[in-house]
């Protein structure tokens, strides 16, 4: 991505509200339902890719989790993200990047990305995700991308869709399968976006400790 791909989303979260942003949700549901599946210790590290403006890192504090990082390209959506936990915006890590250019400090126990790795339309993008994803990640990945039945645009933005096949295929070498599932989610506006969320588990650990 380029600097006019950070001017794109740092326009969108300036002149829009969450209620004109189809990905909105007042309570990441499925997030949530596959995080908690997990088992993970209050103390796992957790990051969200592209959570901006998201309410995921509110519910994870609100879960007693307590090492939290929240990554966005755009400097607005991570400032209302903390406008609104006011002082709790203290215990989460907010990082201006693209995650494209994204250079871990650390790795990570779970690697969270809803809606951000699809907009990577080119093989060197997506490859280079992987990458990073692959070696910074220390136990599971959770990958929530428009499906195949999704919309083929999103903000303007030419996204790629996936079905469970195609997804496992990006990133089958380094994570193994664990579960797919095809979920709907109702946008403000009251449509239906059909989105594929695919909960993946490392199978060797080459990540950085």
């Amino acid at each position: 991505m380029d600097s006019s791909t950070k001017e794109h989303w740092q326009r969108i979260y300036e002149t829009k509200s969450p209620v004109q942003l189809s990905w909105t949700e007042p309570i990441p549901q499925k997030s949530l339902e596959i995080i908690r599946s997990l088992g993970l210790d209050a103390s796992a590290s957790i990051i969200d890719i592209g959570g901006g403006d998201g309410r995921l890192a509110e519910f994870l504090l609100g879960d007693g989790f307590t090492d939290i990082t929240v990554l966005d390209i755009s400097p607005k959506a991570l400032q209302k993200a903390q406008d609104r936990l006011g002082a709790q915006s203290s215990d989460v890590r907010w990082i201006e990047a693209d995650m494209n250019t994204f250079s871990p400090k650390t790795s990570y126990d779970l690697w969270h990305d809803r809606a951000a790795f699809h907009f990577l339309t080119r093989a060197d993008q997506i490859a280079r995700y992987v990458e990073i994803a692959s070696f910074f990640t220390k136990k599971f990945l959770i990958l929530g991308t428009f499906s195949a039945y999704g919309p083929e645009k999103c903000s303007g933005l030419p996204v790629t869709r996936y079905d469970e096949t195609s997804i496992d295929k990006v990133f089958g070498k380094n994570f193994e399968k664990i579960n797919c599932e095809t979920v709907d989610h109702i946008t403000p506006s009251g449509k239906t976006q059909s989105f594929q969320f695919c909960l993946f588990k490392r199978r060797i650990s080459t990540a950085v400790h």
